[in-house]
């Protein structure tokens, strides 16, 4: 026995087309542009946001010694690191915790797409959904825990070596947000897992 929902057809394209366009937004702006940007083919990124952890401002002769190595910093505390004309291991720095965010994104969103074409016909409490919900439950906590330690990584690769390296220190910022999302969405898989087999229990009755 299935249970049904009411969700109609035209439910079922709505929904298709806004996650639809939710991927390929990502895709585009997130993926291809950053890979565009680091060949050379469009404008790369070249600014990286830090931490300088000093509220001083930046001398004159780091600076200057700064602008030899092709990068600038401005601000105090939050400040833009900018790069003249980044080589090719420098844009991919630049780009890389953008493509990989974007890319963890995207695989969110495929699945749920392929939640929501369960919907149509009724059957959500699958064992499929419930494994789906499982990797958007772990893919949200890598989100939350890797992507800023991406950040901090490249951009201490970035400084390495320059006057720049001894103001920008290793610092990730955490979000607690992502952390507990992730934990909704997994406790959501096992309420999913539960239903399955509370389904199939009750199929073996009938």
């Amino acid at each position: 026995m299935r249970t049904k929902f009411w969700w109609s057809r035209a439910d079922d394209r709505l929904l298709g087309a806004v996650l639809g366009l939710a991927a390929l937004l990502v895709g585009v702006f997130g993926v291809l542009a950053p890979a565009l940007g680091v060949v050379g083919l469009i404008d790369p990124v070249d600014t990286r946001e830090v931490e300088t952890g000093s509220t001083a401002s930046v001398s004159g002769a780091v600076t200057e010694a700064a602008a030899g190595h092709g990068m600038t910093l401005t601000g105090t505390h939050r400040a833009d690191l900018v790069f003249t004309d980044p080589d090719l291991g420098r844009r991919l720095l630049l780009a890389l915790p953008e493509f990989v965010g974007s890319l963890l994104l995207l695989l969110v969103l495929a699945l749920l797409l392929q939640i929501a074409r369960t919907l149509h016909g009724g059957d959500v409490f699958v064992p499929r959904n419930a494994r789906r919900l499982s990797v958007i439950g772990i893919v949200v906590l890598v989100q939350g825990v890797f992507s800023p330690m991406l950040l901090s990584l490249t951009t201490q690769a970035l400084v390495s070596g320059t006057p720049l390296a001894d103001l920008v220190p290793f610092s990730a910022t955490f979000s607690g947000e992502y952390v507990l999302l992730a934990f909704l969405v997994l406790a959501l898989s096992e309420v999913f897992r539960r239903g399955t087999k509370l389904r199939a229990d009750t199929e073996g009755l009938v």
